[in-house]
């Protein structure tokens, strides 16, 4: 292993700070907005699609839908009101990736994002202080798990397949991941980065 790349949603990030519940959890109490409408509406809808692999922004999209759900709440603060819930960070594994880091193994982040949150993760939540770059949905214009994202990724990391290992919690990804070459773990609820470098040394 020469690279380490990390997923972010189900790994390092957990829902709300504080209590870990799916940010969407107080959606409608909070903002008057129901989770279920949001999610078959924007995310289960072209419009996530077109967003998550870079070919439009957020926040024209995700406005142009709440005219029609919720026209009295702007884009704006949904956005906010997402990004700050979804932010709970795995302390543990962080502390664990850091010390691994020290010891000369480049990291980057591998995920499904948009333009929006990828900038939000690596600087508000500062998790450029722990990794090396990010590579992502929209800025790759694929999503995990089609094989061009890890092409792509690979690519721009400048080595070979077999020495890049990767953890992720959609088994999906991870198959793709393998397919491809890469060293993959499935990451589950008290997985340690330990039993992941187990796996890779394998």
């Amino acid at each position: 292993m020469k690279v380490l790349m990390v997923d972010v949603d189900g790994v390092l990030v957990h829902g709300r700070p504080g209590d870990g519940l799916h940010y969407c959890t107080y959606l409608e109490r909070d903002l008057g907005l129901r989770r279920d409408v949001l999610q078959e509406e924007f995310f289960r809808k072209d419009h996530w699609n077109d967003v998550v692999t870079g070919r439009d922004n957020l926040e024209p999209r995700l406005a142009s839908v709440l005219q029609k759900i919720a026209p009295g709440l702007s884009a704006a603060t949904l956005i906010d009101y997402w990004f700050s819930n979804d932010s709970g960070l795995n302390r543990t594994l962080l502390a664990d990736l850091a010390a691994l880091r020290a010891k000369g193994i480049p990291m980057y982040l591998a995920t499904n994002q948009e333009h929006r949150r990828a900038a939000y993760l690596m600087e508000t939540l500062e998790l450029s202080s722990y990794f090396d770059g990010i590579f992502y949905s929209a800025m790759l214009g694929y999503q995990k798990p089609a094989p061009e994202f890890f092409r792509l990724a690979t690519e721009r990391v400048g080595i070979a397949p077999n020495e890049i290992a990767f953890i992720d919690d959609y088994p999906a990804n991870i198959e793709a991941a393998r397919q491809f070459g890469w060293k993959a773990m499935h990451w589950a609820p008290g997985s340690r980065l330990e039993d992941a470098l187990a796996v890779f040394s394998q």
